[in-house]
């Protein structure tokens, strides 16, 4: 991702940057870790200082990842079921905290709900392919034949499994500047293209009340409550005290 104007100038202080806000600038494309980094470093800071918060930035990252390897759930659908998922992002401003959720249908009793992938600075559509990622990984997982994938990001959609043949031929570059969300793209396709035989990705229309549908999207919101970067399964009674809750 590139740095935009508006989030250069939620960087300043009274109108400048230190030195190390400077040289993440120099980079042609940061990652929303640089992102975050940058905001962090927002201050007339002596240069000492500057790295003691880049020291502790990447010691706090590090920790997160570790935490978030031990809580990653691999979610393993019932054997022979055929399975169905729903998945949406949400997001608070945008850029601004982000979410996904899903709602996988495999013939048990209740749908497994599952929440997680928040980002502190990120954005509707990068949320959205964070939880069609998602799916793709239960997917491959899956021991049914056959699976459903329901989205309702087009975006989402066109970009695994329309645009990307395109841009992967040239490079992974296309006519008109960069290509957003890039690495979470490149990782999807890559999935699909293993998967395609079997798995099937369907667009549905969005807050129209389908329930596994409306169902993904209260856990995207729900994961911006909650700040999980891993997914976790949301644990309920009714389906209908689900479905009160606040939209994503």
């Amino acid at each position: 991702m590139k740095l935009d104007k508006n989030l250069k100038k939620q960087g300043e202080h009274n109108g400048h940057l230190n030195e190390a806000q400077k040289r993440l600038l120099k980079k042609e494309a940061i990652t929303q870790a640089d992102a975050n980094l940058f905001l962090l470093l927002r201050g007339d800071f002596e240069a000492d200082v500057q790295e003691q918060i880049i020291a502790n930035y990447k010691l706090l990252a590090q920790y997160h990842k570790n935490k978030k390897a031990q809580k990653e759930l691999k979610v393993t659908p019932k054997e022979g079921a055929e399975l169905t998922i729903y998945c949406d992002g949400a997001c608070k401003g945008n850029p601004g905290k982000s979410g996904s959720g899903l709602a996988l249908y495999d013939g048990a009793e209740k749908p497994t709900l599952l929440y997680g992938a928040y980002q502190a600075m990120g954005t509707n559509n990068t949320a959205e392919l964070n939880a069609l990622h998602k799916a793709l990984l239960i997917a491959k997982d899956a021991k049914s034949s056959q699976v459903s994938i329901c989205c309702d990001s087009k975006y989402s959609i066109d970009c695994i499994t329309k645009w990307a043949y395109g841009w992967k031929e040239k490079g992974w570059k296309k006519k008109g500047g960069e290509i957003k969300n890039l690495e979470i793209i490149q990782e999807a396709h890559a999935l699909y293209e293993t998967l395609k035989e079997r798995v099937e990705i369907k667009h549905v229309k969005g807050h129209a009340g389908v329930e596994g549908n409306e169902l993904a999207d209260r856990m995207a919101g729900y994961a911006i409550v909650e700040k999980n970067e891993g997914y976790e399964v949301y644990v309920y009674d009714e389906l209908s005290s689900v479905l009160a809750m606040s939209e994503g």
